[in-house]
């Protein structure tokens, strides 16, 4: 038998901190501010930047569990590996995980759509075969190269980063303030609109999902224990105060007529503004939004590989590239399965299934930390938590839920 039959080719350790913090953030702040704040608007109106606030005190908890428990198991599918530690069961664990590799699916199939309103805006291309074009173009870049395709993701995420700061320079000082005044922006602390918050929340809750797509690149990591707790908690911060910061110029510069609901939301403020200043910012818009759909994809494709891995799905599915270093099968499967999705559901349906199932998930991963605290099974090296945060983080993620549900059933504008 000849050596690479006897070693087949294993995913390769190549992603810096660096890489890791702008792997995270590209795929929150690209999958988020770039294409929701439209409908986080039509739920909250001028109170969208608390919905964002909200969304970012609930994520925090869980954010603090997935850095204990991904430096106690530093692998790819990550979560399907803390549920079988935590509760010894394969069963769920490969539910749990699948419904993460969905999770990642449905919210690549959210951003293609909304990366193709923006392309077309500057095209005039149409949205179906601009959407395709997109899906395919990013499952290339995922078989390509971890190192490569995640380089990409950051070169792109400096970029859409220096957007937002573009679009908050722009709104508050540039723009005409055809939005609300600072008083407005304020919520009293009694009234209806509390409902249209905390609906909306769960929309930018959806901005918020990133730090589960880098946990489950982990095996690609250099020196997980130390990087991947590190990447998480920036990845969060810095995020949090980009959103805010850009949901508030937005508002104060664009009437909530026009923003609430738009498919691409942040061209808005530069409506006024010159063709080059227009069409340069949309250019922005078209590619960080792909880095959205990039990210998701890698992240989805490693859940598949790693559950494979661990014989909990068909083998072909930890099938790895000797050329590129990376699972084929899997990333073929993902592209195929968002590009079917993203062609035939609407963008604020796939946001709101996403934010759905990764609350579920949110809850089984802190309940597994928990079981696995009460049981004083420490992690070697592993960063740590008080058993407050996977608590506080079970009871904040089921709130949520529960609070969109009753404020969806009072059919909230």
């Amino acid at each position: 038998m000849t050596s690479d039959a006897t070693n087949p080719p294993i995913l390769r350790r190549a992603i810096t901190l660096p890489l890791l913090t702008l792997y995270g953030l590209g795929v929150t702040v690209g999958a988020g501010i770039y294409v929701l704040i439209g409908a986080t608007v039509a739920d909250a109106g001028a109170y969208a930047w608390v919905a964002f606030l909200l969304a970012a005190f609930v994520v925090g908890f869980t954010a603090f569990s997935y850095a204990e428990l991904t430096t106690r198991y530093p692998v790819s599918a990550g979560e399907a590996a803390y549920i079988e530690a935590g509760f010894g069961t394969p069963r769920f664990a490969m539910i749990v995980g699948l419904f993460v590799a969905l999770s990642g699916m449905v919210s690549a199939s959210a951003i293609a759509v909304g990366a193709a309103g923006y392309l077309g805006a500057l095209t005039g291309t149409a949205a179906f075969p601009t959407t395709i074009g997109i899906v395919i173009a990013m499952g290339l870049l995922a078989w390509w190269g971890i190192s490569e395709s995640v380089t990409a993701a950051a070169i792109v995420t400096i970029i859409e980063i220096l957007g937002l700061l573009f679009v908050i320079l722009w709104g508050l000082a540039v723009a005409d303030q055809g939005g609300v005044t600072v008083d407005a922006l304020i919520p009293p602390l009694q009234g209806d609109h509390w409902a249209g918050i905390v609906a909306a929340s769960l929309l930018a809750f959806f901005a918020f999902i990133g730090f589960e797509d880098m946990v489950n690149v982990a095996e690609e990591v250099e020196n997980p224990r130390r990087n991947m707790p590190l990447a998480i908690v920036i990845t969060l911060v810095i995020a949090t105060i980009l959103y805010v910061a850009t949901c508030i110029a937005v508002l104060m510069a664009v009437p909530i007529d026009s923003l609430a609901g738009a498919e691409a939301p942040l061209s808005l403020v530069f409506a006024g503004g010159p063709d080059v200043v227009k069409a340069s910012f949309a250019a922005v818009a078209v590619v960080a939004t792909m880095n959205g759909v990039l990210i998701q994809m890698i992240m989805s494709s490693r859940v598949l590989y790693g559950m494979a891995d661990r014989g909990r799905l068909p083998a072909m599915f930890k099938q790895v590239s000797r050329r590129t270093q990376t699972p084929g099968v899997a990333t073929a499967c993902v592209t195929l399965i968002i590009l079917g999705l993203s062609l035939f559901l609407p963008i604020d349906e796939l946001a709101a299934w996403t934010s759905q199932i990764v609350l579920g998930v949110f809850v089984c991963v802190n309940l597994a930390l928990i079981a696995l605290k009460w049981r004083g099974q420490a992690g070697e090296d592993a960063f740590g938590v008080p058993m407050i945060v996977p608590i506080l983080g079970v009871l904040t993620s089921v709130g949520l839920f529960v609070a969109t549900a009753l404020a969806a059933n009072f059919n909230v504008p």
